[in-house]
C-alpha cells in the first residue's frame, strides 16, 4: 500500500460543517495540511462547528456554502483551491428520507456522480467516500463483514448502497484512486440535536430537561456505536496507511441493545426515574447491527476505540457545558 502524505496537501471536505465532517476537519488540522476547504449547504451543518479548526488554520480554512452535487460549482472550487484529496461526507440524512424519499436519494447520488466525473477527469488526486452501515439493512449474519449483502430499508440506505456501487463501477471503467469507509452508529459532541436527532443526544437532552428517556419498541434493536473522534481518526489513518480501492467498516465491533444503551446513559447521568416505553419501533428501523472490524484492524492494528461509557460521559459533559 502506498502511503499518502497529508502534510502540505490541499484537502476538501464536503459536509465539513456537519457532525462527522467537522470532527474530520479537526482531525485533519493535526496533519498540517496546506489548506482545508469545506463545502456544506448547511442543511444540518453549522459554521460554528468549524470555530476550533479556524483558530488553528486561520485563512487557510475556507467554507463555501454550496451544494456539492452541482458539477460546475465543485469543479471551480476544486480547481481554484488546487485540491488534491476529497473527503466526501455530504449527505441528506436518514430521517429526511421518510418525508422526502426521492429528494434524499437523488441528491445523495448526485453528489457522488459529480465528484466521480471530476476525479476521472483528473481534477483532483484522491477520493475518500463516506458510506453508511444503513446500506446493509438489518443484519443477515453477525458480525457484519464488508461482504454482507446490501439490503437497505430506506431510500437513504438505498442511496448509500447505490453510491458505493457507482464508485466501484467507475473504478472498473477508469481505474480510480479511492476508498470507501462504512461508519456504523456515530455519536459525539456536535451531533445534530434538533430535527432528525439520534437516540444519544435526544436522551441526554431529555434527562437534562428533567424528562424521561423514550424507548421505541422492546429495545432489543441493536447497534454498533462508535465515538465520532475514533471514526475520524481511523479515516485519516486509513488514508495515511495507503488503504485503497476497497470498502472498510469503521466500527467498534461491539453490539449494544438500545435498552442497554439507555441504561448506560441513565447510569452515567444519575437518572433514577422511569423510561417511557413506546409500543412500536420506528418505521423501517433495522433490528440488528453488529460490525466485523477485522479489515479495519488489519490496516490499523493498534486501533483502540474509546470506552463506550467514557465516551458517553464526554458527550454528557458537552451538553452540560452548553447549558451553562
Amino acid at each position: 500500500m502506498n502511503a499518502l502524505e497529508l502534510a502540505g496537501a490541499n484537502v476538501l471536505v464536503t459536509g465539513g460543517a456537519g457532525f462527522i465532517g467537522s470532527h474530520l476537519v479537526d482531525r485533519l488540522v493535526r496533519e498540517r495540511p496546506g489548506r482545508i476547504v469545506v463545502v456544506d449547504n448547511l442543511f444540518l451543518g453549522r459554521p460554528e462547528n468549524l470555530d476550533g479548526a479556524r483558530k488553528e488554520m486561520g485563512d487557510r480554512l475556507k467554507l463555501y456554502i454550496r451544494d456539492a452535487s452541482i458539477s460546475s460549482v465543485m469543479e471551480q472550487i476544486i480547481t481554484e483551491e488546487q485540491v488534491h484529496v476529497v473527503y466526501d461526507l455530504a449527505t441528506i440524512p436518514l430521517p429526511a428520507s421518510y418525508g422526502q424519499p426521492r429528494w434524499t436519494f437523488e441528491n445523495n447520488l448526485g453528489i457522488v456522480m459529480c465528484l466521480l466525473e471530476l476525479l476521472r477527469k483528473g481534477r483532483f488526486g484522491f477520493y475518500v467516500h463516506c458510506s453508511s452501515s444503513e446500506a446493509y439493512g438489518t443484519a443477515q449474519f453477525v458480525p457484519m463483514t464488508e461482504e454482507h449483502p446490501l439490503n437497505p430499508t430506506t431510500t437513504y440506505g438505498a442511496s448509500k448502497a447505490a453510491q458505493d456501487l457507482l464508485i466501484q463501477a467507475y473504478d472498473r471503467m477508469y481505474d480510480l484512486p479511492f476508498f470507501i469507509f462504512r461508519p456504523f452508529n456515530n455519536f459525539g459532541e456536535r451531533q445534530n440535536d434538533q430535527a432528525y436527532a439520534g437516540v444519544i443526544p435526544t436522551t441526554i437532552q431529555r434527562i437534562l430537561a428533567g424528562q424521561p428517556p423514550i424507548q421505541h419498541g422492546d429495545g432489543t434493536q441493536t447497534r454498533d456505536f462508535i465515538y465520532v473522534k475514533d471514526t475520524v481518526d481511523a479515516v485519516v489513518r486509513l488514508t495515511q496507511a495507503g488503504y485503497r480501492k476497497g470498502i472498510v467498516n469503521v466500527c467498534r465491533g461491539r453490539e449494544v441493545a438500545i435498552r442497554d444503551l439507555l441504561r448506560i446513559i441513565t447510569d452515567v447521568m444519575g437518572w433514577e426515574g422511569e423510561t417511557v416505553r413506546m409500543p412500536n419501533p420506528r418505521p423501517t428501523d433495522v433490528s440488528r447491527h453488529f460490525a466485523d472490524s477485522a479489515k479495519l484492524r488489519s490496516v490499523i492494528p493498534d486501533f483502540q476505540p474509546t470506552d463506550l461509557e467514557k465516551a458517553i460521559g464526554h458527550v454528557v459533559d458537552f451538553y452540560k457545558e452548553k447549558e451553562r
